[in-house]
Order: structure tokens, then sequence, then C-alpha cells
């Protein structure tokens, strides 16, 4: 199967077969889904594959009993967390060595990183990085953020919404199907998990077989001329 007919054969399916998947599915699409693009490599995500059935059956729940959920095979969850770049940095360091970096990089890393991805005690230095910024942006072309908590929270979400992209198209070619549900109890979810607040529950992806009919109607786009703009 290649890319374009993995990307038009991927949908939300609410309606799986208990054909089992094969773990090894699983950890392939998972390998794949690490090597998103994200921000700065700083990779602030993390992917639980939910095995433990008491587990599961608390995630069904907190997933508001969806279809997808009590039916899959396989449920994965992926997180964000922007103070995960703590965790990143020394591996990003190693490996800035020994590729023997310009400059440049070593700087971004070792200076840039640990400021962009510090807010303080009520985002204070998030507040003062934004007055710096906007007032350098009075003058010359500059880039205003991320400064704060929630704008750095926004930054590791995209990066895990990319990942959750990579994992469900891996998934697709190989010729199963998933249900990416964004309909959840997040506290309850982190609470399965036994993650802190800092943790931020991007996507629930439901893993399966589809069945005969795996939803109610046909895939749908609208137009592409509504949403393709030549500039």
């Amino acid at each position: 199967m290649d890319f374009f007919e993995a990307v038009t054969r991927r949908r939300s399916t609410r309606q799986f077969t208990q054909d089992p998947v094969d773990p090894s599915v699983i950890q392939r699409a998972l390998s794949a889904a690490i090597w998103a693009p994200n921000s700065s490599n700083l990779q602030t995500w993390d992917f639980f594959w939910v095995e433990s059935q008491t587990a599961k059956a608390k995630l069904v729940q907190a997933c508001l009993n969806q279809s997808p959920a009590r039916k899959a095979q396989h449920l994965i969850v992926i997180t964000a967390n922007p103070k995960l770049w703590r965790r990143s940095s020394p591996y990003l360091a190693q490996w800035v060595e020994s590729e023997q970096a310009p400059p440049p990089v070593h700087t971004y890393y070792k200076r840039l990183v640990p400021i962009t991805y510090r807010w303080g005690l009520l985002d204070s230095f998030g507040w003062l990085k934004k007055i710096v910024y906007g007032s350098i942006g009075l003058f010359r072309p500059m880039m205003r953020g991320p400064c704060l908590r929630r704008e750095l929270q926004e930054v590791a979400i995209k990066s895990a919404a990319l990942a959750a992209e990579n994992f469900v198209l891996a998934i697709a070619a190989q010729g199963y199907a998933t249900c990416m549900m964004e309909g959840f109890d997040e506290v309850r979810v982190r609470r399965i998990l036994g993650l802190g607040r800092a943790y931020r529950i991007v996507m629930v992806i439901a893993v399966g077989q589809a069945a005969e009919k795996p939803t109610w109607g046909r895939p749908f786009r609208i137009p592409d001329d509504l949403v393709i703009h030549r500039v």
C-alpha cells in the first residue's frame, strides 16, 4: 500500500470486528509515530499502550463508553507535556556532540531551549518574555512566542498530534483501522495512567479490524477550492 492509498484508506472507524490485531502491528505503528516531525526535536510526547484489562475497562468508561473504545482490540493514549524537554535534553546534547553540529545548534539547545521552555511561577517569566519579544517586534520581524505555559502546551500538543497522524497512517498501511477519539474525560484518563496535571491528553486511539460497515456513511470532504488558497 503506497502513502496516498493509506491516506484515503484511513477513516474514523466506529465498528470493529472481534478479530485480534497482532501486537507487532501496534509496535510498528508506534515506531513510525516517534519519527513524526516535532518542535525542536524535543519529543515532548508519550505513548501509552493500555494492555491491562482493568485499565482498559476504566479507559473505555473515561472515553464516555464510545463504541470504538468498547470494541477496539487495542487502545493507545498519546500525551503532551512541555516539561519533558528536560528528559530529552541530555540525549540531544549527546547527539549534537556526536554529529559535530555547528555552533548555532549548540547555542540553540544549550541556551535558547531552556529560555523558551521556562514560564516561571504564575507565568511570570513567560510574561516577561512576551513583553520583550513584543517590544522588539515593533521594530523588526520577531517570533513572538511561545512564551506562556498555555502556548508551550499548544506547541507540545501540535507535536503529539503529528505523531498521532503518523500512527494512524501506519496502522492503515498495515491493513487495519483506527478511530482518533477526542471525546473523553481528561482528568479521569490522567488518573488511570497515573499522570500529573502537566500532562495533556491529546488523543485516545482505538485500533482494530474494521467491520463490514465501519461507519454510517461514505467518506466526505468539502470541495478543495474552499480550503486550498493560492496566494
